[in-house]
């Protein structure tokens, strides 16, 4: 398999040859973080560097603002790397710092490594573009640019509308605190507004003519909260108050809001556990005298693992290493770890994987391919892809462990040296076994048939309705 021509070590050392002007276009993206769907300024980034290397541009992808498309080659096959770049409210943070340091409080930031995520699969793309234009070997590089992966589903609305059909293979990563390939799969989430709509009135000389919307929304929490006893242990329905109808306690809340997000690990069980969850807010709603409409915002279908493809990444992320992290690298996150995070964050950080890795600091080895299939207790809409095409992820080590999601000590590290290095292995990982792919038709083929055979042959269907559109969660 591992001949000269796209050899690991080839597209190892392009990817080394461009890794400092990726390293700084994250770099850039962590300093602007921007809001799912308002990724403007990181996205004008991406394509101005991606244009330089000669990728063709579709901006503006199925019409959402911060979607797009870059291309380079022709013909087949076709390889598709997944890029993502919005970042997490009131997340902002100062860059190596091992105490809570907002530099302005209530602004985003990169809790989840998208500006390393977006950025590694660039450079990926790019360094496998140049091995094929080199070698004069037909096929087609795609970067797609995802946005709003963390609240909005931008993949889902992107593989609604055919983006993902003609692809013969996608490839993706993520920011962590260990290096493996991906095998599990994840739960699959539906995301929905509910709005109450009661009768104003004040609240000591009328309360009898007001009915409290507010009252509706609490109601419905508890009703909720009641069928977490009654539903699957791996199912989860997180929820948060988004509109408590005003400020003044003088006053019957005529309006009221809150947001749902249901889980689960097949898209059947989440949909049937949300039909609950709304019956539960019609009865909020009865009890009340108030009216509710109900609007999903966005969903996630569960990720479909593929083995073939999980295989050929596994075989080279051995022959690759580690990210290689140096001195500094672990005196670092040895203090981020003795001043930021607790015993409990490090041991549950690595628990799934191996609980011995919670006495290190940084993971520079490979975990071993599991032996069964689990299930990542987290949503991503790459699931959406990986039903429609064969998608195989990596994770690569660029935090301390011990590191949570979705967390300032994360945004902390998101533009060290530790994070790039993590970041440049994912590339490699990543442009190697498309290029496998590529040199390899077998290797398509036989992913494309166990795809086929875990739907069943069933074709994909969007959990997000025909009529929602991501302008739809802004209302």
């Amino acid at each position: 398999m591992h001949n000269d021509r796209l050899g690991l070590n080839e597209i190892a050392r392009r990817v080394n040859a461009k890794s400092v002007d990726y390293c700084a276009l994250s770099d850039r993206i962590w300093a602007l973080p921007e809001l799912a769907f308002e990724e403007h300024r990181s996205v004008a980034e991406l394509i101005a560097i991606l244009e330089r290397e000669g990728f063709r541009i579709t901006k503006k992808a199925c019409g959402m603002a911060t979607a797009f498309v870059a291309e380079n080659g022709s013909g087949g096959p076709i390889v598709g790397f997944l890029g993502e770049f919005d970042a997490l409210p009131a997340l902002a943070q100062v860059s190596g710092a091992t105490e809570h340091k907002h530099p302005t409080k209530g602004a985003p930031g990169h809790g989840c490594g998208h500006n390393l995520l977006g950025s590694g699969s660039a450079l990926a793309a790019v360094a496998l573009k140049d091995a094929l234009a080199a070698e004069g070997i037909p096929g087609t590089v795609r970067y797609y640019g995802c946005p709003a992966e963390e609240s909005g589903s931008g993949k889902t609305f992107m593989a609604r509308a055919g983006l993902f059909e003609d692809l013969d293979a996608a490839f993706c990563w993520h920011p962590n605190v260990v290096n493996e390939v991906q095998t599990a799969s994840s739960l699959a989430c539906i995301q929905a507004r509910f709005c109450f709509t009661g009768h104003a009135s004040h609240a000591a000389v009328s309360p009898h003519v007001g009915r409290s919307a507010l009252d509706a929304v609490e109601l419905m929490n508890v009703g909720v909260n009641y069928i977490r006893e009654h539903m699957p242990s791996d199912a989860r329905v997180h929820y948060a108050i988004t509109n408590a109808g005003g400020d003044a306690p003088n006053v019957v809340q005529a309006y009221a809001e809150s947001l749902y997000l249901v889980r689960s690990p097949r898209l059947p069980e989440a949909e049937h556990l949300f039909e609950r969850v709304k019956k539960i807010a019609e009865g909020a709603a009865l009890m009340t005298e108030t009216a509710v409409k109900t609007q999903i915002t966005d969903a996630n279908s569960n990720v479909l693992p593929n083995k073939v493809l999980q295989e050929v990444m596994y075989e080279n992320m051995k022959r690759l290493g580690g990210p290689g992290f140096d001195e500094t690298d672990y005196a670092f996150a040895e203090q981020i770890q003795k001043n930021a995070l607790t015993k409990e964050e490090i041991v549950s950080s690595v628990a799934r994987y191996d609980p011995s890795l919670a006495t290190q600091v940084l993971h520079d080895g490979l975990l071993p391919i599991p032996t069964h299939e689990g299930v990542m207790m987290g949503s991503t809409d790459v699931g959406d892809v990986s039903w429609i095409v064969p998608t195989v992820q990596c994770s690569t080590a660029c935090f301390a462990i011990g590191t949570p999601f979705h967390t300032w000590q994360l945004v902390t590290q998101g533009n060290l040296p530790a994070a790039h290095k993590g970041m440049v292995l994912a590339a490699k990982a990543m442009a190697t076994t498309a290029a496998d792919c590529l040199r390899n038709p077998d290797i398509i083929a036989r992913a494309k048939a166990e795809l086929k055979e875990r739907t069943g042959g069933r074709h994909y269907i969007c959990p997000i309705p025909p009529d929602v559109t991501p302008d739809d969660r802004r209302r």
